[in-house]
């Protein structure tokens, strides 16, 4: 028997590459019972383990890995972000080895002829104390690359770690070797020729740049979750025995009755009591427009209550609110990794060791093939070593994952994983379901006919007086046309007839109100109705004493939206399929009306799952439905879009969730796919335009050591601005 699996997710601290990330998730899943997977971009880590092992155990694996690691908690602003603390370590860091390598910087800066006459301070010329500044930068500041380096060596493998001490510790120790051999000499122009303690030291600094520059742009990959945590009240104000008391939102209990003020942000999730309002939910789901409030209506924890004090129940708290299942799946995709991530992965995975032989032939070929100098062959190597940092291959693919998921976000669209996120653009046919997707999903009246020799008021309120009673949604779209014209009052004597109609008595007058079947069972006989349009409508009979008094109309209104959506997706080369179990002619003439290219009606929703599969053995096919009736055709399709108000089911079952009904975040999951995944293939190819172009270069002697520093941090640097560009998209 199978051990049941628990997941765990981490923050991972410690990881400066790809190859980091790599060696990591091979050890992990070189252990029994686990599935691994790390993202670098994000120092996060999803690990699937069974209930042989713990949390504790996957973390010691990783601390003896040369890493650490803590159990990852949920977006809190309450809680420390460690990455923040993160990068002001790095910056006090930075600082540091900024001021002790600046006299070195300075000493360096003369040795150009146009800086000749440049004054330097007698101390900086001093080879001891040279040798002292850059010891602090290098073993002080600089420890954490050789423990890195350490770790990754002993576990068998190399990174970017091993690159930088590799590199800096040759012009170290070379610099030692001479003061110690005391062949450091001034020369005519009173310089140190000798002594490259200033290569070392800046190099160090220069990376710890790129490093700080690199943290604080992925910081703003969260950016949408940070705005969403903002928006949120600390305090809420509580209605207890008519007194009203304010208190922290941690300390809301369900069935407490809050009160929300105009302007003010609702705490929690809940149900509207009493008062009406408008309350505008764009941080939520992206819809601009304001959501009408009244009592019965849902609201929902961080929406802003614009107009009219509400009294509301709350229903979820904490970890249970809408806003916090969106956090859960967005921070669920970008923890995940795209299927385009495997290239990368197996790239790095070799990358340092190819690097490692790199530098070791351009040394053998300067010094001993070209023969030039120790100190130029030993140059070069060293601009090989630093300038071939695999991080920005690393980064390339989740830094867009995590901008591209968090702007999608912003508009109202979760993608569940990064590969839905990446897979989404490859669809060629589309299937929606009718009622609820295309439509409404609210059936209202648009013709109500009343035979002539009968009084049209009085007919109206008989009926809707029968339909008052019954629960289904053509009979309350009755009521709700009545109830524009006078007040209605349900019937005291009713009877409902399963699948036929309604029977009722009302002051002393009996009515009949169905289906034409249950007209003619009561040997009622319908008057002409010619002219009458019942194009894809459902049709409704009402009988008062034995007469056929009223024929009624009922439709489920088109969305506004459906029909642009339908144009763009075609305009896109994408084949749109109505799936429904609706009859086939109400399914066409709604069909004809928004321009949907087949339709397949009269379906259940058990046997909508094997149409969805019949699609797709003519190509990729997504579903889009409300995730409740349409979950099997959802699991099924190549990628699941549910329609709803995030307060469904459907979060948890599709690949893609449209917080708001808006069939036009359907065309624009598609353009983010299609623009997230293109930001990605721009960074993998300067990723590796960088390295193709760099190495040569710095093999070649035309990049002294310090440039290449410069340029590799600027190379992960330009990757991450490169996919931060996806949080401006607009669409």
């Amino acid at each position: 028997m199978m051990n049941e699996q628990k997941e765990i997710h981490l923050d991972i601290q410690g990881m400066t590459c790809a190859a980091c990330s790599s060696r990591i998730e091979r050890g992990l899943n070189k252990m029994d019972g686990v599935e691994a997977s790390i993202n670098l971009a994000l120092e996060t880590g999803k690990v699937s383990i069974d209930n042989q092992l713990t949390a504790d155990d996957i973390i010691k694996k990783i601390q003896a890995l040369g890493y650490d690691a803590v159990i990852h908690q949920q977006e809190d602003e309450n809680v420390p972000d460690h990455k923040q603390i993160e990068i002001k370590r790095k910056t006090v860091q930075l600082i540091i080895a900024a001021v002790l390598s600046i006299p070195l910087l300075w000493t360096m800066v003369t040795h150009f002829s146009f800086t000749s006459g440049l004054y330097v301070p007698e101390l900086f010329m001093n080879p001891y104390w040279q040798w002292a500044l850059a010891s602090v930068v290098q073993f002080i500041i600089g420890w954490q690359f050789y423990k890195g380096a350490y770790y990754a060596l002993r576990n068998k493998s190399a990174n970017m770690d091993v690159l930088i001490v590799l590199g800096t510790s040759a012009a170290y120790f070379y610099s030692v070797y001479v003061v110690l051999s005391n062949r450091a000499h001034i020369g005519m122009d009173g310089m140190h020729l000798d002594l490259y303690f200033e290569t070392s030291a800046v190099l160090i600094t220069l990376i710890l740049l790129g490093k700080l520059f690199e943290a604080r742009a992925k910081g703003h990959s969260s950016d949408a979750i940070k705005k969403l945590l903002h928006l949120q009240p600390k305090v809420a104000s509580i209605e207890k025995n008519g007194v009203i008391e304010e208190i922290a939102v941690k300390d809301v209990t369900i069935g407490n009755i809050l009160v929300i003020r105009p302007g003010e942000a609702i705490p929690v999730d809940a149900q509207v009591i009493s008062g009406h309002s408008a309350v505008d939910e764009s941080m939520l789901t992206g819809e601009s427009l304001p959501v009408d409030k009244e009592p019965g209506s849902n609201v929902f924890a961080a929406t802003v209550n614009n107009n009219g004090m509400l009294r509301v129940k709350a229903t979820k708290i904490g970890k249970n609110t809408v806003l916090s299942s969106i956090i859960k799946v967005v921070e669920d995709a970008q923890g995940s990794k795209a299927p385009i991530q495997r290239l990368a992965d197996k790239i790095s995975g070799i990358f340092v060791p190819i690097v490692l032989g790199i530098a070791v032939i351009t040394f053998l070929i300067t010094y001993f093939a070209v023969g030039t100098s120790f100190i130029t062959a030993l140059e070069n190597t060293i601009a090989v070593l630093v300038i071939a940092c695999p991080c920005a291959l690393g980064l390339a693919t989740p830094t867009s994952i995590m901008a591209g998921s968090g702007r999608s976000a912003e508009m109202g669209i979760l993608f569940k994983t990064a590969a839905s996120l990446e897979q989404t653009k490859n669809i060629d046919t589309i299937v929606f379901d009718k009622t609820g997707t295309i439509t409404k999903g609210k059936p209202v009246v648009t013709n109500f006919f009343v035979n002539r020799a009968f009084d049209e008021d009085e007919v109206i309120r008989l009926i809707a007086q029968a339909e008052k009673s019954s629960e289904h949604p053509l009979a309350y779209a009755i009521v709700q046309y009545a109830e524009q014209r006078f007040p209605i009052h349900a019937a005291t004597q009713f009877k409902s007839v399963t699948g036929f109609g309604i029977e009722a008595t009302i002051d002393a007058k009996k009515i009949i109100v169905g289906t034409e079947k249950l007209l003619t069972t009561h040997e009622i006989s319908l008057q002409n109705m010619d002219g009458f349009d019942q194009q894809g409508k459902t049709i409704i009979f009402g009988a008062v004493d034995g007469q056929h008094v009223a024929t009624i109309a009922v439709a489920d209104e088109i969305k506004d939206a459906a029909k642009d959506t339908i144009a763009a997706l075609h305009a896109m080369n994408i084949k749109t399929v109505m799936l429904t179990g609706d009859s086939q002619e109400v399914a066409q003439t709604i069909s004809q009306q928004v321009g949907i290219d087949e339709v397949i009606a009269g379906v259940l929703p058990a046997e909508k799952a094997n149409e969805i599969a019949r699609l797709q053995t003519h190509g990729k096919v997504a579903m889009v439905g409300d995730g409740i009736n349409d979950a099997p055709a959802l699991a099924t399709a190549d990628i699941g879009i549910a329609m709803g108000t995030g307060t469904d089911v459907a979060i948890e079952a599709a690949d893609v969730t449209i917080l708001q009904g808006d069939l036009q975040r359907v065309v624009q999951s598609i353009q983010m796919s299609q623009i997230t995944v293109r930001n990605i293939k721009q960074n993998l190819f300067w990723a590796l335009a960088y390295n193709s172009v760099g190495i040569p270069i710095a093999a070649a002697g035309l990049l002294a050591p310090w440039l290449a520093g410069a340029a590799m941090a600027f190379s992960s640097v330009s990757v991450v601005l490169n996919a931060l560009r996806l949080q401006k998209i607009k669409l």
